[in-house]
């Protein structure tokens, strides 16, 4: 005993056993607490959920691929990219006078001309329509206004100017400030900051019954969620992203809890939610795991060392395999039944090297522990088409709103906080559709200005 503190042996053995006993317990837990901490030092984006961005200076970035020996480039069999062929509104023809040979003189048309196009920017100016109301006397001495137009805009800004400033602030994230020297520089318009809020806060109203249809219409999907931190104000909020098939929702939070997951998807939700072991997905009856959250998880264990590092190096190369064989099964390289085959003999591994690793301590035992409680959730993805085994759509939808809240530190009003998962919504939609956001912001403020309802982004069955 006395070897396994740093006491020496003529004074630990004065010590009561009762005193030994408290002193060893005490040692044992700052061991633990100093193995957390370290480990806890050693995070980074390859063994935990922090973001890439969030590693040190010292964490050495993954290892580069291997050099394939091909020249850079396209390869054999690439696609060839062109500039595509858009609608001419100049054409000047090009002809031969006299022919290169014999110099005779040449005259008609070439059926297939070569062709060349010169893109530019025509001239930007802004279009500006001034409507005078003017007053006029009768002879009966009563002085008559003319009536101001139900459609004309109280701020005099168009749809397209306001579609304008919705896109630069809301799918390209600049600022106040950037929108209004963007529009000052390029459009030649002095816009004023108080503007471009007034703007923002016109397209939240505009948008909120199109981005509520989207979200009335979550239940019946499968969905990929995910959230991350918010700040309103200074205060802590959470943005929470629902991402199906066909289109995607922001929505921003007080809190982190199930009781947001049910308000978006309901009590009764049937479709499967893919999600990372976060509890507040607990309560959902159809789940599928991140499978890429999971091999964070283990290679967490592999850096922490110890015993479990064994568990994590013999997980982390169950999970290549099934990556192996999904991948397989998804460009033909394997039929249905042999990926089902070779799943069933990854599954038998997995739950092997969970039950030995059950039986560690510290944090091995705890995630070996959970995911045989979970264990439906491991594997939904091989049930049937449209669900993947990664939470990578969800992610990704949240990588914009995480770079606008680096830039902007988050939102100041309510209303701004509406602004912004209403418009990440319309944008993050419209390009999974392959919509223009720009020509659906246009065609949405000019519904407004007629008094009717924003396009639907619903997906026309």
């Amino acid at each position: 005993m006395a070897a396994e503190t740093p006491i020496p042996a003529e004074l630990w053995d004065t010590v009561p056993p009762a005193a030994r006993a408290a002193l060893l317990a005490l040692l044992e837990a700052l061991h633990r607490r100093l193995a957390d901490l370290e480990a806890r030092l050693g995070q980074n984006s390859g063994n935990s959920h922090r973001p890439p961005s969030a590693d040190a200076p010292q964490v050495k970035p993954a290892p580069p691929r291997k050099p394939s020996g091909k020249k850079p480039g396209g390869q054999p069999g690439h696609p060839r990219a062109v500039r595509p062929r858009l609608p001419a509104d100049v054409v000047i023809d090009h002809k031969p006078r006299r022919c290169a040979g014999c110099g005779h003189a040449l005259a008609g048309d070439d059926p297939q001309p070569r062709w060349q196009q010169v893109w530019e920017l025509p001239e930007v100016r802004p279009q500006v329509t001034e409507h005078r109301f003017h007053t006029l006397n009768c002879p009966c001495g009563q002085a008559t206004r003319a009536a101001r137009p139900l459609d004309l805009p109280a701020d005099g800004y168009g749809p397209r100017l306001k579609a304008a400033v919705t896109y630069l602030t809301g799918a390209l994230r600049l600022s106040k400030a950037q929108a209004q020297a963007l529009c000052a520089d390029l459009l030649g318009l002095p816009v004023s900051q108080g503007q471009v809020c007034a703007v923002e806060a016109e397209a939240a109203l505009t948008l909120a019954p199109t981005v509520e249809t989207l979200r009335r219409a979550l239940p019946q999907q499968d969905v990929n969620m995910d959230e991350t931190g918010w700040k309103q104000a200074g205060k802590p909020r959470w943005l929470w992203v629902a991402v199906t098939a066909a289109f995607t929702v922001f929505h921003l939070a007080l809190c982190r809890g199930r009781r947001v997951v049910e308000g978006l998807l309901g009590s009764s939700y049937t479709g499967v939610l893919t999600t990372d072991r976060w509890s507040a997905y607990h309560r959902v009856a159809r789940r599928q795991l991140c499978w890429a959250h999971l091999r964070r998880d283990f290679q967490a264990l592999i850096d922490r060392g110890g015993p479990g590092a064994a568990v994590g190096e013999r997980l982390l190369g169950l999970s290549d395999e099934l990556f192996f064989w999904w991948h397989a099964l998804h460009d033909d390289a394997c039929d249905r039944e042999l990926f089902d085959r070779r799943l069933a003999g990854v599954k038998r591994r997995v739950r092997a090297a969970l039950v030995g690793g059950g039986r560690g301590d510290g944090k091995s035992a705890g995630l070996c522990g959970e995911l045989p409680r979970l264990w439906p959730a491991l594997w939904r993805f091989a049930e049937g088409e449209g669900v993947e085994p990664t939470n990578n759509a969800a992610e990704r939808a949240l990588r914009p709103a995480v770079l606008w809240r680096k830039a902007s530190q988050g939102t100041r009003t309510d209303s701004g906080s509406r602004y912004v998962a209403t418009v990440l919504s319309v944008v993050a939609t419209c390009r999974q559709q392959g919509r223009r956001v720009w020509d659906y912001l246009t065609s949405a403020f000019a519904a407004a200005r007629h008094g009717r309802p924003a396009p639907s982004l619903l997906p026309v069955s």
